[in-house]
């Protein structure tokens, strides 16, 4: 991951902004992106192999997401506000599109297994 935050040699104090490299934002957002599509499509393949229905396969997709959001900020360690602006938009960003992802994956598996 790109570091985002550039800092001059000295101390940073409360009144001196920080400025963003929009170029690494932007890596770090693609980054972010890949991993969510891929751990959605492996969840809702998972989900739909063992079987899931209703509220569990969804408590399921946000267990998941909850998981990945985690290890990427333990991946990042205390210098997580170097790759990204808040840990907020870590865990909000592309949850939705990840859902139909998941649901896409989810309904394929469940059906191919357990319907036919």
């Amino acid at each position: 991951m790109a570091t985002i935050a550039v800092r001059s040699g000295k101390q940073i104090t409360k009144k001196e902004p920080i400025a963003y490299s929009e170029l690494a934002l932007r890596q770090n957002a693609g980054i972010l992106e890949y991993c969510r599509t891929s751990t959605s499509a492996l969840s809702g393949s998972t989900a739909g192999i063992i079987g899931l229905t209703g509220l569990y396969g969804f408590a399921f997709y946000f267990l998941t997401a909850l998981i990945l959001t985690v290890l990427l900020l333990w991946k990042a360690g205390s210098q997580w506000p170097s790759y990204f602006t808040s840990r907020l938009a870590l865990l909000t960003s592309g949850l939705f599109g990840g859902l139909f992802t998941y649901i896409l994956f989810w309904t394929f598996l469940y059906g191919m297994v357990h319907v036919y």
